[in-house]
């Protein structure tokens, strides 16, 4: 994640800059067509939230996961409706099962957790320009309206009066910052060595934080709450998809096999009843080389889904050789309209790189570069 403010939109890095200059010079659309005529490849958007950025020195929540705000959504939406084909992934699925191409230059729109912005101000947008989205919810979340553990986790670090961060499950111990802005960058370095350990460590982590520090997660923040079932019933039956993202937005790969396959089946069976059809996608929690393995694949597909989505950025030249890992691209609050273009032009040079580290078990590997 970025841990810049959106600006004017104009990034620093060199492929923002580089994204900004092909855009401006007009060569997107020219490399575009000539990329489409070599391969027809599948794009999928990876957002979070959608929503007005807020001010950082009051915001008691992770910065980095505000993908864009409303209006910059309504002008990358615009653009996709403009020069691209927006797919489902079940029409991407239905594809794959008839051994049908897909159309060029097809893009998939992906959401993940289920925060309540999506439906506020996404979902809007979404259903105004007629273009269709999958949501992939927490089941766990979405019944209890209790927020995601590492939002509380960050929220926690922001708001203690702990005068140092003792986390020896991580081997970490150091002076809590003064400053908002040096406690989000040490919040943020915490969430990164957390993805390291045991799922159900990561929750006794967070937990034992909150009792030390008097911080229960007992309540349900406006600024980070989950959607409802009514409203994801809503934009299902105004077209939108619904999918799974586990129950307890845990790693699945750090779990116990057994564990493991009940999160996965249970997320399934609570989105069939709720929303009332089958659910046919997933996309695995976190997402990245340390959340999902083979085990992790088999397991979703023996529950009956027909693809699911990880966080390792790429396109996906042919998509059935990896239903099961699919490659996002993920949309970050920075990219203005240049940098945008540029990486749905050209995914393979314009999206992030996907930081691979070492995993426990075997990755799968059409998702290790």
């Amino acid at each position: 994640m970025v841990s810049q403010m959106e600006g004017d939109g104009r990034a620093a890095g060199i492929r923002g800059r580089i994204g900004e200059m092909c855009y401006s010079s007009g060569l997107l659309p020219p490399l575009q067509r000539v990329r489409a005529m070599l391969q027809k490849e599948l794009r999928i958007l990876a957002y979070h939230r959608i929503m007005p950025l807020p001010d950082p020195d009051t915001y008691e929540f992770d910065l980095e996961l505000i993908s864009a705000t409303p209006e910059r959504f309504h002008e990358q939406m615009s653009r996709i409706k403009r020069h691209f084909r927006p797919m489902r992934l079940t029409d991407v699925v239905a594809a794959m099962d008839a051994g049908h191409s897909l159309p060029p230059h097809a893009v998939a729109i992906t959401f993940d957790d289920g925060y309540d912005d999506n439906y506020r101000y996404a979902y809007p947008i979404l259903k105004d320009l007629g273009i269709p989205a999958t949501f992939f919810v927490s089941t766990g979340h979405i019944d209890t309206g209790a927020p995601f553990g590492y939002d509380w986790l960050m929220h926690m670090i922001l708001l203690t009066d702990a005068s140092r961060l003792d986390l020896p499950e991580l081997g970490i111990d150091v002076p809590m910052p003064a400053g908002r802005a040096q406690r989000r960058e040490l919040g943020g370095d915490v969430l990164l060595q957390m993805k390291n350990i045991d799922a159900f460590a990561q929750e006794a982590l967070i937990a034992r934080l909150g009792c030390e520090w008097n911080l229960p997660c007992d309540h349900t923040p406006d600024d980070c709450r989950p959607m409802t079932w009514d409203q994801l019933r809503q934009m299902a039956a105004a077209g939108l998809e619904i999918g799974s993202h586990g129950v307890h937005h845990r790693m699945l790969a750090k779990m116990t096999p057994d564990a493991m396959v009940r999160e996965i089946r249970e997320s399934k069976a609570t989105l069939d009843r709720e929303i009332g059809a089958d659910t046919m996608v997933m996309s695995y929690p976190v997402g990245g080389d340390r959340a999902f393995d083979r085990m992790v694949m088999d397991a979703t597909r023996e529950a009956g889904f027909d693809a699911a989505c990880c966080y390792i950025c790429g396109s996906n030249p042919n998509p059935a050789s990896n239903r099961y890992a699919l490659r996002r691209l993920p949309v970050e609050r920075n990219m203005g309209p240049g940098w945008f273009a540029a990486m749905l032009a050209l995914p393979s040079l314009m999206s992030y790189p996907t930081q691979h580290r070492e995993i426990e078990r075997e990755a799968e590997p059409a998702c290790s570069s």
